[in-house]
């Protein structure tokens, strides 16, 4: 448990810090998965959509420290190759 005051602020600030990060990956998972679905319903138009809206979700996941730079990177350019083979 927790005895110092700066430890018992870090308790509160981590939990904040934690739900932030959450919902930001959810986010990010949403996006991903738009693309996913247009690319496994074969729709080019769709999935080239959803990777546009996708891309700046990811830079910004790793700008906030939610994503690795090379994490991000890896995904975005797997997504691009599927989408490109459609």
């Amino acid at each position: 448990m927790a005895n110092t005051p700066q430890a018992k602020k870090r308790i509160r600030r981590n939990e904040r810090r934690a739900e932030v990060n959450t919902a930001r990956m959810s986010r990010i998972r949403t996006h991903l998965k738009k693309v996913e679905s247009a690319v496994a319903e074969g729709d080019k138009q769709a999935a080239t959509d959803a990777l546009k809206a996708a891309q700046p979700e990811l830079a910004r996941g790793v700008s906030r420290g939610v994503l690795h730079k090379n994490t991000a990177s890896r995904k975005m350019s797997r997504l691009s190759k599927r989408v490109a083979a459609l």
